[in-house]
């Protein structure tokens, strides 16, 4: 009554299954979407790492060039006031 009912020609990998082999894998499966997914994923995190430290440093350079040049007119304005 609660057995369960096992077909009476099983296939042959449903043998194999029951004596423990793996299944073969299927040629329908590739792998390469996966490495490309990968490789993806990599260039994307460069590219982005990449805009980013071009960002700070052109932020870098600027707020330099600011103080340069507020240095500068400084020094101006105080010379031009001792006179």
């Amino acid at each position: 009554m609660l057995r369960p009912k096992l077909p009476d020609n099983p296939t042959t990998a449903a043998m194999n299954v029951q004596r423990g082999y793996a299944p073969a894998p299927s040629p329908a499966r590739p792998v390469a979407p996966h490495v490309a997914l990968g490789f993806g994923a990599v260039a994307a995190v460069v590219v982005v790492g990449v805009v980013l430290t071009a960002l700070l440093l052109a932020v870098a350079v600027t707020a330099a060039s600011v103080a340069v040049c507020a240095v500068v007119l400084r020094s101006l304005l105080s010379h031009s006031r001792s006179r």
